[in-house]
């Protein structure tokens, strides 16, 4: 059990160093955010687009197959799971439809009897219920649900993951750091919140690592779990994740030793530049189809 290998959420993808790797971590970041934001009040056209894209960017950045083709199966697998869930689970939607057919009142007093009436058709083929087979029942309003939050599920998971796949914990917090920069007339401690993001950033592997330490030490002693009992058995997973804090807020203290002794008084004092943010030539072009695609959206995109 490799959770670095299996679980790479939030890792960097340092070879090899794709196209996207190059783009500035600015446009990137101006991006994301677009992706995350268009399918607000967006059609379902807009949403499938969305999800093709990803998967575009994913084939034509040539990130090897081996580091995407499990998260993106089974987060392909909960989508679908999902969608299909809301499709057939009740819209919450009371529709009241009054009876077409006339009171025996209004009956009694007409002219002629119900079975000379003609039989008229219905003027449109419009259908609130699309499927109907015993107790499952798609509705438009769930179809329409159903579309809404799978897509949007996919796509924040795993455009977010792409970013983070091709963006260095570094570019990221430095591009945050250079885009809040006008928050800094107000008294937000600009610098502060961008440290803070670039060690909760590589903290993250080390929390992998020290849970996959912890399961292969559970595994390699062999407990028999049936004769434990649950009482048993959870006295050892507890025992387990107390020795996991233990082990985490000691690397955050040695972390923190570390960057006492080499006199880190302040991030204003201290600041190392490991980037240089420069907008080249290919930065502008993205940014240009950044307007393209929000135009897209604007035109074609909007609810109808």
């Amino acid at each position: 059990m490799d959770l670095l290998r299996s679980l790479p959420i939030g890792l960097y993808l340092e070879q090899p160093i794709t196209w996207l790797h190059r783009l500035d971590p600015r446009v990137k970041m101006a991006w994301l955010m677009s992706i995350l934001i268009t399918p607000i009040l967006a059609n379902a056209q807009w949403r499938f687009f969305l999800v093709g894209l990803l998967l575009l960017l994913t084939l034509a950045a040539r990130i090897p197959f081996r580091v995407w083709r499990q998260q993106l199966g089974w987060l392909l697998l909960l989508s679908t799971l999902v969608m299909l869930l809301t499709f057939v689970m009740p819209d919450g939607l009371e529709v009241s439809q009054p009876s077409r057919m006339p009171t025996p009142e209004a009956i009694s007093s007409l002219e002629s009897p119900p079975e000379a009436r003609p039989d008229l058709p219905q003027p449109t083929g419009y259908r609130y219920v699309l499927f109907d087979w015993g107790p499952l029942t798609v509705t438009r309003r769930s179809l329409d649900l159903g579309v809404r939050v799978g897509t949007l599920l996919f796509t924040l998971i795993y455009g977010t993951n792409l970013y983070l796949l091709t963006t260095a914990p570094e570019e990221i917090t430095l591009a945050l750091e250079s885009l809040m920069a006008p928050l800094r007339w107000v008294g937000l401690p600009v610098t502060e919140i961008a440290l803070t993001v670039t060690l909760a950033l590589r903290f993250i592997p080390l929390v992998l690592e020290e849970v996959q330490n912890l399961v292969r030490s559970v595994q390699t002693r062999a407990i028999n779990w049936k004769k434990l009992g649950l009482r048993g058995s959870a006295q050892v997973w507890l025992t387990v994740t107390e020795r996991l804090l233990e082990n985490l807020l000691l690397r955050a203290e040695q972390i923190a030793a570390a960057m006492e002794v080499r006199g880190f008084t302040s991030p204003n004092q201290h600041r190392v530049r490991w980037y240089q943010l420069v907008l080249r030539r290919w930065d502008w072009f993205t940014l240009g189809l950044l307007v393209v695609f929000w135009w897209v959206r604007w035109v074609w995109g909007g609810e109808g």
